[in-house]
């Protein structure tokens, strides 16, 4: 699969799903702007990246910035147009719902949702003029199943998939948005959550990954490439009809959508 030409923003490069996004879409021919805070991992990216023939450029900055993002975005529009964009963020952090302050929530919901809007607002004119755009929200099977423990993450993520549904029906033709659903896959921030998980409750970390297994059909943790490969599944001309979905890419976890 070629897209050769095609230039797309990946934010939240710099490790797990994010990093293999922008190894998968570089083997693809596009051009890419990974955006991350971590310098060093994006450095890491871009010399891999390099190696095997690709290009990628370095945005180093944090969606709670989201002014000094957007500016340093737009100059990059001077070049011409970014055909794709990765909306990749990480967590909010865990806990109870009623455990949440305002606070956590007015953070997550910058960090992901306004920030996805205004990067959506700078890039979507020219991906019209192009004639091709597309835009995947990187979210969770919390879209349709609320996970336990992750209130915050769960209110945001559904406001996320309501967002892209919203939008999926205003954007011109040759212009989409899709939500990819991550199940349980192997990254730092699942390792995180299930050591966190297994202190909270007394258990050991492998009862924790055991009883997660257990509701999966394919009975093992997902590969961040294999979500990657979702992705660029679905910013390729061959998606070009499917619009605003949510994709789990779960094992079969979910019991229904």
């Amino acid at each position: 699969m070629s897209l050769t030409g095609k230039r797309a923003l990946v934010c939240g490069a710099s490790g797990g799903i994010g990093r293999e996004i922008a190894l998968a879409f570089a083997s693809a021919g596009i051009e890419i702007i990974a955006l991350a805070r971590r310098i060093e991992q994006l450095e890491s990216l871009r010399t891999e990246v390099h190696a095997a023939g690709g290009r990628l450029n370095i945005l180093v900055g944090d969606l709670q910035q989201r002014d000094t993002v957007c500016a340093e975005v737009e100059a990059l529009l001077a070049d011409g147009p970014i055909h794709i964009l990765i909306n990749n963020t990480g967590g909010p952090k865990g806990g109870p719902i009623l455990d949440a302050s305002e606070s956590d929530f007015e953070s997550a919901f910058g960090r992901h949702v306004l920030a996805a809007h205004r990067l959506s607002q700078l890039l979507v004119p020219g991906m019209t003029a192009a004639g091709y755009g597309r835009i995947i929200n990187i979210v969770s099977t919390s879209v349709y199943e609320p996970i336990p423990n992750l209130g915050v993450s769960n209110t945001i993520r559904g406001a996320m998939a309501s967002w892209a549904k919203s939008l999926s029906r205003e954007l011109p033709p040759g212009v989409t948005i899709n939500n990819v659903l991550p199940g349980f896959t192997d990254t730092p921030r699942l390792t995180q959550l299930r050591q966190g998980r297994a202190s909270k409750s007394g258990i050991s970390d492998q009862a924790v990954l055991e009883g997660w297994l257990a509701q999966v059909p394919e009975g093992r943790l997902a590969q961040p490439q294999e979500t990657a490969q979702a992705a660029l599944f679905l910013v390729s001309p061959a998606a070009a009809y499917i619009r605003g979905v949510s994709l789990p890419v779960d094992g079969g976890r979910l019991r229904s959508i």
